[in-house]
């Protein structure tokens, strides 16, 4: 009989690859793709003079989004594609499906001069305040 000195390491360290496969096995093998509606994140910011909505739409085209002003309910809906099929996926993290956000705007907007560019995967929104909202200065005048 041999005598082995106890090592908690060693033993910690089995426990340890023990839980890396089971993980490994219940997370990295990916169930059937399946498409989504979910909520388009976005990042949003005002200044003086404009709203600006950026969302990230990585493999949409411009022809994959529909925007809406309706009174102060703007809504950004796109169609994200579909990845491919007839391939064994390792990892199949990117979403794909109908993405929509519905914002209410809570300042009057020029609708007229709003636009829509779209660029590297980054659809950016930019909505112009209406005039009568805008910050006015007042030049001081000097009497005599």
């Amino acid at each position: 009989m041999t005598v082995m000195r106890w090592s908690p390491a060693r033993d910690l360290m089995s426990l340890r690859e023990a839980m890396d496969r089971l993980f490994e096995e219940s997370f990295v093998r990916v169930a059937e793709p399946r498409p989504r509606e979910g909520r388009l994140p976005i990042d949003a910011y005002a200044t003086s003079e404009e709203i600006v909505i950026v969302a990230p739409l990585p493999g949409a085209t411009p022809d994959d989004v529909e925007i809406t002003l309706d009174g102060d309910m703007l809504t950004i809906r796109a169609e994200l594609p579909a990845p491919l099929e007839n391939v064994d996926y390792i990892f199949q993290e990117r979403a794909y499906g109908t993405f929509s956000r519905t914002l209410t705007l809570n300042v009057p907007v020029d609708r007229d001069q709003i636009e829509a560019t779209f660029q590297n995967g980054l659809l950016t929104l930019t909505l112009p305040k209406a005039e009568a909202v805008r910050p006015k200065t007042i030049k001081v005048k000097a009497k005599k």
